[in-house]
């Protein structure tokens, strides 16, 4: 076998894999629509409302703080039924402001305590922790930094543990900054495919899926079932919300309630947040699914936790894709391969590729989003998960390995539609060197489609244009962002 066959077969290989996971989509969005309703009511509700306590882990917040615990205080609950718990890891002015802000909401005769943390052991988890070990709330309702919970939230989720068995209710996540950017408009599709489709499907069709970190409320005693925050992975949540179910625990998803949130505006903001995202479902795959494949549930349950938990697996295999895109180009042009393999080749990369623009188009179709937008952010949202694939394998390949990274939070800059220039504010995403590498990607799809081209292969530079394109909006902005450019130019500025 030649190189350019083996090229070809490895790129088979991988895309067969990737349409697998293309056609698990296609799934979802079946199961979704055997249970297509508005949210279940509650079987019943409480005769007298429950003591709930709200959490904020916050770790150097200071442009969103206040809106945040302003916005608990809008909570339509009873206050002689709300404890308001400000779990602050900060090492800058949020602190202060927290105090000044929990101060006030304590002379207006709120609940409201400030717990503060010299040293952030655990992270996120350790704070929850920490502070549970101090809530008098028998439920607990918790929510990052960048959410704004609307004041009826509290009533249209706590009827629902009226069933002893529910352990968790999570809603949807909505988006302040939606149209802030193109950056901002793909994060929303995003997320509305997780939160629509997946969550609701998974919910409604009995299996498996997880509480977000927010916008959602825990039962005190499900938590302390299931073991507790740990901080072992650097996805707490989900990671919990599999050992509360493996303990028999159900959840309840609710699409019609929405918990609005801003998303990262910063490229660098978002990587780390996906960073995370990926690097901490890789270690719970590895300490969790082999407790859930001994587990008494259904082949069912396993298999949709499977696909789950290994879902991340699909970055390597793009970056692999890439690499192998040019003896792929190269077969079409002729060299050393069949009609067959061709025709293979291409039923492949369909099936992947409508797997994955069908649901998200889907999933904006379900909340009603203009017919335009359905479509015309298609490209982009395929081109930037093209270019985060670097930053996602290194995230991976890190959570399969077993290498340590602490919890980087994303940071949130309080902007909006109308916002100014929020590159003039504090905080920024971290600062690695793989925006040389996107860059270095988008030049050797410069490369592919340049051959592509020049042997009359037209119909595949659409698709090597994605490519092409992903790698170099998100290298590039990545730079611009975390001001490269400014540092450029300070090189050659005069002393």
């Amino acid at each position: 076998m030649g190189l350019m066959d083996a090229g070809l077969y490895a790129y088979l290989t991988v895309l067969s894999i990737l349409a697998v996971y293309g056609a698990h989509r296609l799934h979802l969005i079946y199961l979704y629509r055997r249970a297509r309703q508005n949210d279940p009511p509650p079987a019943r509700c409480f005769e007298a409302l429950p003591r709930v306590t709200v959490q904020l882990p916050l770790f150097n917040e200071m442009y969103v703080a206040e809106r945040l615990i302003d916005a608990v205080a809008a909570l339509d609950y009873p206050r002689d039924k709300l404890e308001i718990q400000v779990l602050d890891d900060s090492t800058d002015e949020t602190t202060d402001i927290v105090a000044a802000r929990v101060g006030a909401l304590r002379a207006e005769g709120f609940d409201a305590v400030h717990i503060h943390r010299e040293v952030r052991s655990g992270f996120k988890a350790g704070a929850l922790e920490n502070g549970l070990g101090q809530a008098r709330g028998e439920f607990v309702a918790i929510f990052d930094a960048d959410f704004v919970p609307q004041p009826d939230m509290l009533q249209r989720t706590i009827h629902y543990f009226a069933d002893p068995g529910v352990g968790m209710v999570q809603t949807r996540w909505g988006h302040i900054n939606r149209r802030f950017s193109l950056l901002t408009q793909v994060q929303s599709i995003y997320l509305d495919g997780h939160f629509v489709v997946e969550h609701t499907a998974r919910n409604r069709s009995g299996r498996f899926f997880n509480f977000n970190g927010t916008g959602g409320i825990w039962r005190r005693s499900a938590i302390a079932d299931a073991g507790g925050w740990q901080h072992d992975t650097l996805t707490e949540d989900l990671d919990l919300s599999y050992r509360a179910q493996l303990k028999g625990w159900r959840f309840v998803f609710l699409k019609d309630v929405v918990s609005p949130a801003e998303v990262p505006v910063d490229m660098n903001a978002f990587k780390s947040q996906q960073f995370r995202w990926a690097k901490g479902s890789a270690q719970t795959m590895k300490k969790l699914l082999p407790l859930i494949w001994k587990s008494a549930f259904p082949l069912r349950v396993k298999l949709e936790a499977t696909f789950h938990l290994t879902a991340n697996v699909g970055y390597p295999l793009m970056v692999c894709l890439s690499l192998l895109m040019l003896p792929a180009v190269k077969a079409r042009a002729g060299f050393e391969v069949g009609a067959m393999e061709i025709a293979y080749d291409v039923c492949l990369f369909l099936t992947a590729f409508v797997g994955v623009c069908y649901f998200y188009v889907f999933s904006q179709q379900e909340i009603h989003r203009p017919l335009a937008d359905r479509f015309r952010f298609l490209p982009a949202l395929l081109a930037v998960g093209i270019g985060m694939c670097l930053n996602n394998t290194k995230a991976v390949l890190e959570g399969f390995l077993g290498i340590d990274s602490p919890f980087t939070r994303t940071p949130k800059h309080a902007v909006h539609e109308r916002s100014g220039d929020w590159l003039a504010k504090r905080y920024r995403g971290v600062r690695t060197m793989l925006p040389l590498l996107e860059l270095s990607m988008a030049a050797y799809f410069a490369y592919i489609l340049y051959f592509a081209v020049s042997r009359g292969l037209f119909a595949l530079v659409f698709f090597l244009l994605i490519f092409q394109c992903g790698y170099l909006y998100v290298g590039l902005l990545s730079l611009f962002q975390r001001g490269f450019l400014r540092e450029l130019r300070g090189l050659f500025r005069p002393a």
